[in-house]
């Protein structure tokens, strides 16, 4: 089924979030809503305090609220973090698992019926230019979140795709 076909069977909600199905379409796909998190906060401000440290616990909870929000996407949030734990000097494995995280990231995207903005190449890329790709994946992870508006994280929502 295409994306056009499936975002018809959905109601706009305030704010651009998507609403509840029509009850004629049938059942959705849900999951739990995930955290919004400040993106200066976690690019710069948390990891600085806590000499970087925060960053393999941001990279940890990115990864586990994306699994419970599409339970479909096959993550492994303890996986990702050991990686950049015992992989980064390598700089290859870094990428790869970046590059993976933009794609999780557009996919949750697709199921909150938003556009995929989420470029997996640039959300690796980035970590070239000061860190900043870091920033870039949190950006993009706060827009599903906007897609539900005044939902608290960890609540079941429906979604789109």
């Amino acid at each position: 089924m295409h994306d056009s076909q499936h975002n018809n069977q959905y109601q706009q909600g305030p704010g651009g979030g998507v609403a509840a199905p029509d009850a004629s379409s049938g059942s959705r796909p849900t999951g739990l809503a995930m955290k919004r998190r400040g993106t200066l906060m976690v690019w710069l401000v948390l990891p600085f305090i806590t000499l970087g440290i925060y960053h393999l616990v941001w990279y940890y909870k990115i990864h586990k609220e994306a699994q419970e929000f599409d339970r479909r996407q096959d993550l492994s949030p303890a996986g990702s973090v050991l990686v950049m734990i015992f992989l980064g000097w390598t700089l290859i494995a870094p990428l790869i698992s970046f590059y993976n995280t933009g794609k999780s990231v557009a996919n949750a995207q697709r199921a909150a019926g938003l556009p995929a903005t989420c470029s997996p190449l640039l959300s690796s890329l980035l970590l070239f230019v000061f860190g900043v790709n870091v920033w870039y994946i949190q950006r993009q992870l706060n827009l599903v979140v906007d897609a539900y508006p005044g939902v608290e994280p960890g609540t079941e929502v429906t979604l789109a795709a």
